[in-house]
């Protein structure tokens, strides 16, 4: 059997209701003081703002209203130092819980971001541990941040999105309740479902694949994928939405442990340089990174693991013993046209880009999980394919 290692959250709380534990979780820690991140919209927040004036402690609102860049956590960084709280609370999309952890992170570290930061910094390790647990209540199903040991953070000057990374800023707690996704706006809901989709079928297929995540992507994919197709219809359906939100913590826990692929490899290096949600990024160029990596298994790889995962994985998406790869292709067409998922063209990405969108995207860390080694020119196939 293959050798792995495994981490997650020190503690996951998953159920419909299940925010109302937040009081006691803050009692627990004897919090006086708690800083809470959240969306933009205060109102949508007001809920958690309840809770932790219930469990007795004084509270400082951060609200982040655009995705991560260096500014704003610095900002928080700052008012976290300065506030001294005994515990964070993140409630909103994964901009707001990677914020909350970068924030942590640099508490209880000296020095500038970019001294910590991949590609852009230097990529110090973090010297000394997250010291204020955070408590992670995510309002999307899509990230999986509220497990995940990683910040993404964008640089609009160096026109990358890149991460701040270290197994201590996994949250202490991940507190999910599928009941705070049902107000997320139906472009909200299909972009960061086929999020997490896509990060159930990446890890599963990846080189870094481990025995412990294959099963619980399979699972979770079965279940995530026929949700997705019918919340659209059914946007106040908790069942459904419960399936969506244990699809996308899965989809943290496996990519934390497996690693991800071609399709993260390029929304990473898009989101740098485009105005584009990476939910739709990823959704878009899901069936092209499939269509690319099967044939070019085919060619070079016909013996290995890596075709036959495609097919386990095209039968929990589907939920039928007989589909393969090429019905899972299929059904990634299908769902972009089923959720209106925009080309990539939408965003200004034009055919004279796809030469430097493919350089960048082959040296991204998310790349390195791809099942197979993909060309210059099979990459820009794929780039051209989800235009």
């Amino acid at each position: 059997m293959k050798s792995f290692e495994f981490v997650t959250a020190a503690q996951i709380v998953f159920g419909v209701g299940k925010r109302a534990q937040l009081s006691q979780l803050l009692r627990g820690y004897r919090a006086e003081r708690v800083f809470c991140v959240n969306g933009g919209s205060m109102e949508r927040a007001q809920p958690i703002f309840d809770l932790i004036a219930e469990a007795g402690a004084h509270y400082q609102a951060f609200p982040v209203r655009r995705e991560p860049d260096l500014e704003l956590i610095r900002d928080g960084a700052s008012r976290v130092r300065a506030f001294r709280p005994d515990c964070i609370v993140a409630v909103g999309g994964g901009s707001v819980i990677d914020a909350a952890k970068a924030f942590a992170a640099l508490e209880a570290n000296d020095g500038d971001l970019l001294d910590y930061l991949e590609i852009i910094g230097s990529g110090k390790p973090l010297e000394n541990p997250v010291r204020i647990p955070v408590v992670a209540l995510p309002t999307t199903a899509g990230t999986g941040s509220e497990v995940t040991r990683n910040s993404v953070i964008a640089s609009s000057e160096h026109r990358l999105k890149v991460s701040l990374r270290s197994s201590s800023m996994l949250p202490a707690v991940a507190l999910i309740d599928p009941e705070l996704t049902v107000s997320a706006p139906a472009t909200v809901t299909a972009y960061s479902g086929m999020d997490a989709l896509v990060q159930l079928i990446e890890p599963y297929v990846s080189v870094a694949a481990t025995p412990f995540t294959d099963g619980l992507c399979l699972h979770a994919l079965s279940l995530g994928a026929p949700a997705l197709r019918r919340i659209p219809d059914a946007p106040e359906d908790l069942d459904l939405r419960s399936a969506m939100s244990y699809a996308s913590l899965i989809g943290g826990i496996a990519l934390t442990n497996a690693k991800l692929g071609a399709v993260h490899g390029f929304a990473g290096v898009l989101g740098g340089m485009y105005d584009a949600p990476h939910g739709a990024l990823c959704a878009r160029l899901l069936p092209p990174v499939i269509d690319a990596n099967v044939k070019a298994l085919r060619q070079r790889q016909m013996e290995g693991e890596a075709l036959s995962r495609y097919d386990a994985a095209a039968r929990a998406a589907l939920g039928s013993a007989d589909a393969a790869a090429d019905d899972l292709l299929a059904w990634a067409w299908e769902m972009n046209r089923l959720l209106n998922i925009p080309p990539l063209r939408t965003f200004g990405i034009e055919e004279g880009h796809l030469d430097e969108i493919a350089e960048k995207s082959a040296r991204s860390s998310s790349m390195k999980g791809n099942p197979i080694g993909l060309t210059q020119e099979e990459l820009i196939g794929a780039l051209r394919q989800a235009l």
